[in-house]
């Protein structure tokens, strides 16, 4: 089944809609639980929510592989907490995707 054009945008408007700016500190509960996956700021933070979203596993896979997507690590949760940084985050069940924002 292909998904029409109008289709994809509206559910991409949606993911947008649901994309949030917050303290990492709100967080630590699902990177605890190893659900927080940190997204490389090259990457469009919406677009790899709908991939997510519609289940593209061999998308996901080469984000994988090229090391664009993957779980936060210790380190980065480590620093982000000390910073008291904001991230841009969306929730695709049962992941929380989060980006940090691009320096002003």
């Amino acid at each position: 089944m292909q998904i029409s054009e109008p289709t994809i945008d509206l559910e991409k408007a949606k993911v947008n809609l649901e994309t949030a700016l917050i303290p990492w500190k709100e967080l630590q509960r699902f990177f605890a639980a190893g659900l927080a996956i940190a997204v490389a700021p090259s990457l469009d933070l919406v677009e790899v929510a709908y991939q997510f979203s519609i289940d593209n596993k061999e998308q996901v896979q080469q984000w994988l592989q090229h090391q664009l997507i993957a779980p936060v690590s210790d380190l980065q949760a480590q620093d982000w907490y000390q910073q008291d940084s904001e991230v841009w985050a969306v929730v695709v069940k049962p992941w929380i995707l989060v980006q940090i924002p691009p320096s002003s």
